[in-house]
C-alpha cells in the first residue's frame, strides 16, 4: 500500500515505533484531534494537534528523535517533513494508529478505539 507522504528515510513502521518505544529511545507525538486522543492512542504519546504543532515545537527535544502519528499516516508525515526541515530527526509511523491497532497492538484507555476524523 502507498501512504501519502512517505519517505524511506522518514517512514517507520509501527513494528520499529514499538521496539523504539520500548527501548525508551524516542518522543512519541500523537498530531491528531483532542477527540481522536481521548477515543484511543498509544500510551505514553504526547498530544500536540497538526494545527497547534509549529507553536510547540519547543516543547519537543531537539536531541531525541521524535514519531509523529496520527488516524492513518498522512497529518503525521507532514508534520514529520517540517520538522525534518527545522533540524529534528523526525518520523511518521506508516498506516497509523489504524495499522498499529490493527496489528494487534494496544491502546489506551482500555476499551479505546481508533476514532474517524
Amino acid at each position: 500500500m502507498t501512504y501519502p507522504f512517505s519517505a524511506d528515510d522518514v517512514d517507520l513502521a509501527p513494528a520499529d515505533v514499538e521496539r523504539r518505544i520500548a527501548d525508551d529511545d524516542v518522543q512519541l507525538v500523537d498530531v491528531r484531534e483532542p477527540y481522536e486522543y481521548e477515543a484511543g492512542r498509544i500510551e505514553g504519546a504526547l498530544p500536540l494537534e497538526l494545527e497547534r504543532l509549529a507553536s510547540k515545537a519547543e516543547t519537543l527535544d531537539r536531541d531525541r528523535p521524535v514519531i509523529f502519528y496520527c488516524r492513518v499516516g498522512a497529518r503525521s508525515g507532514m508534520a514529520a517533513h517540517a520538522f525534518r526541515r527545522a533540524g529534528f530527526e523526525a518520523h511518521s509511523m506508516v498506516g497509523g494508529l489504524e495499522r498499529w491497532h490493527g496489528e494487534g497492538r494496544p491502546i489506551v484507555p482500555e476499551g479505546g478505539h481508533v476514532a474517524d476524523h
